[in-house]
C-alpha cells in the first residue's frame, strides 16, 4: 500500500525506474499516456516492427515529438527522453534498462523477449498472456534462477483475479470460483475478423483510429482471450479449469454467489475451486442489468456459520442460503494501471501474480472443417479458437497449445469444433517456444 511513497523515495535518491516497452499497440499506448506524467518511471525505449505505429501512438497518446527522438538507447539514457526503434533486443541489453514490459500479443516472440529479458538481468512484466500462458511455468523458474522477477501485468484481468483470490484465501474463506466478465454469445465462437466490428457495434471511424487490431479484438469476441486468461488464472492460482471448459453463464454482479456455486448447491459450477467467465448478455443477446462486461470476481464459501452470519450483518451480497458470498470489481484499466507491476518488480522485487504451476491450458480447436495445407492463423483469426482445458487433459489428448497455432501447416483434417493436435500439424521444433513447450509438457 505504499509503492508510490516507495517510488518516490527511488527517484530521490537514485532517479527514475528505467522502463523498456516491447511493442506499441493498444495496451502500451494506454502505459505510455500515463508514464508521460510520471517522472518516477523513464521509458528507455520503444521497440516495435512498425516504427511508424509507434510513433504514432506515442504522439496519439500525448507525447511531443522531442521526447522521443533519441537516436539510440545510450542517446536516451543520457538525456532522460525515450528512442523508438525496431530493434527489441537493443532496448532488451541495454544496461540501463531494469525492467522489460513485453506487450507484443505474439507468443513466439514474447518468449523470446522474456528468456533474453531474464537473461540479460532484466524484470519482466509479461502482458503478453498468451506467450505466459503457453510456457510461463518455465519462465518464472528461469527469472527465479536469474534473481530477477517474471510478473504477470497489473491491470489486465489476470492479475486483478488472481490479486481477489489471493485476498480471499488471506482472510480465511474458500475460494469457490475465480474470473472475469464478458461478452459473449454461443455464436460469437465462430467470428473472424470480417464480423468482429459488426459484433462490437464499433464504426468504422472508430476503428480508423489506430488502436484496433481485428484479430486481436475477435480472440476476445470468440472466447480464445477468455480461455487463455482464465488458464494464466488457473496457473497463478491452483484452481482448476472444468473439463468442459468455460460454460460463460449469463450472470449479474447480484447473481454471483448463485451462478457461480457447485451444482450440487444449486449452481453451474462442475466443482468447487475452478474458473470461469460471466456473460454480460443473456441467451437471446439482451443486456443484463449490472452486468459484470469489464470487471472481474471471486467467489467464495464461509467456513463457519458465524461467519456466514457476518456476511448478513455486514451486507456482503450472498446466495439464498447464505453461505455463499462474491467480491467484485466492476472494471479494470488494463495498461493504465500497469506501474503497479513495474514499481513492485524493481523497488519490491515482487510480483503482481505469476504462473506457479502448470494447471490450465488453452486447446486449439477448429472454426470450421479445416482440410491437409491449411495454415492456422492463431487467436482470433479465421480458422481455429482455442478451448480452456485442465492441463493434464490437454496433454493427454495431445492437443496443439494454441499459443503455437500461427503460421504452421494441418497434415491431416480436422473436422470443425475438433481438437488440433500436435500430430496434426508440420511445426518447427527448433523455435523457443516450441522447445520450452515441449519441455514443460514433459513435466507434467
Amino acid at each position: 500500500m505504499n509503492l508510490y511513497s516507495l517510488l518516490q523515495s527511488r527517484t530521490a535518491a537514485e532517479g527514475p525506474v528505467r522502463v523498456g516497452v516491447i511493442g506499441a499497440g493498444k495496451f502500451a499506448s494506454m502505459f505510455l499516456t500515463q508514464a508521460l506524467n510520471m517522472p518516477e518511471l523513464h521509458v528507455v525505449g520503444v521497440a516495435d516492427l512498425d516504427v511508424d505505429k509507434a510513433r504514432a501512438a506515442l504522439d496519439r497518446t500525448g507525447w511531443r515529438a522531442d521526447r522521443y527522438a533519441a537516436r539510440d538507447c545510450d542517446d536516451a539514457a543520457r538525456a532522460g527522453t525515450t528512442v523508438v526503434t525496431d530493434d527489441a533486443m537493443a532496448v532488451i541489453t541495454h544496461p540501463s534498462v531494469e525492467v522489460i514490459l513485453e506487450i507484443t500479443g505474439n507468443p513466439y516472440a514474447g518468449v523470446d523477449h522474456a528468456v533474453a529479458s531474464i537473461d540479460n538481468g532484466k524484470h519482466v512484466v509479461m502482458v503478453n498472456v498468451e506467450a505466459d500462458c503457453l510456457v510461463g511455468p518455465l519462465l518464472l523458474r528461469r527469472a527465479q534462477q536469474a534473481g530477477v522477477v517474471y510478473t504477470m501485468a497489473y491491470g489486465d484481468q489476470p492479475s486483478l483475479i488472481a490479486e481477489q483470490v489471493d485476498w480471499c484465501r488471506t482472510v480465511g474463506y474458500e475460494v469457490v470460483a475465480a474470473g472475469k466478465g464478458t461478452k459473449y454469445l454461443p455464436e460469437y465462437q465462430y467470428s473472424t475478423p470480417d464480423t468482429v466490428w459488426d459484433y462490437y457495434g464499433f464504426s468504422p471511424e472508430k476503428v480508423a483510429t489506430g488502436d484496433f487490431n481485428p484479430q486481436m479484438f475477435n480472440s476476445f469476441l470468440d472466447g480464445t482471450k477468455s480461455a487463455i486468461e482464465m488458464a494464466a488464472v488457473a496457473n497463478a492460482t491452483g484452481l482448476v479449469p472444468q473439463d468442459r471448459g468455460l460454460a460463460f453463464p449469463p450472470a449479474s454482479v447480484l447473481d454471483l454467489p448463485t451462478v457461480f456455486r457447485p451444482k450440487d448447491r444449486g449452481g453451474l459450477l462442475d466443482h468447487s475451486g475452478t474458473v470461469e467467465v460471466a456473460s454480460s448478455l443473456n441467451r437471446d443477446g439482451s443486456e443484463i442489468e449490472r452486468d459484470l462486461r469489464w470487471g472481474v470476481y471471486v467467489s467464495f464459501r464461509a467456513r463457519t456459520q458465524y461467519a456466514a452470519d457476518c456476511f448478513a450483518e455486514y451486507g456482503v451480497p450472498t446466495d439464498s442460503t447464505g453461505e455463499y458470498g462474491s467480491l467484485y470489481r466492476p472494471y479494470h484499466m488494463i495498461g493504465m494501471e500497469l506501474g503497479v507491476s513495474v514499481t513492485s518488480a524493481v523497488l519490491r522485487g515482487e510480483a503482481t501474480g505469476q504462473p506457479n504451476d502448470f494447471v490450465g491450458d488453452v486447446m486449439t480447436t477448429a472454426k470450421r472443417d479445416l482440410t491437409p495445407g491449411e495454415r492456422l492463423d492463431g487467436e482470433g483469426g479465421y480458422r481455429v479458437y482455442g478451448t480452456l482445458a485442465p492441463a493434464a487433459r490437454s496433454r493427454e489428448v495431445g492437443a496443439l497449445p494454441i499459443g503455437l497455432a500461427h503460421g504452421v501447416t494441418l497434415v491431416r483434417p480436422v473436422p470443425k469444433g475438433g481438437t488440433v493436435t500436435w500430430q496434426d500439424v508440420e511445426i518447427d521444433t527448433s523455435r523457443s517456444a516450441v522447445r520450452l513447450r515441449r519441455e514443460l509438457e514433459s513435466q507434467l
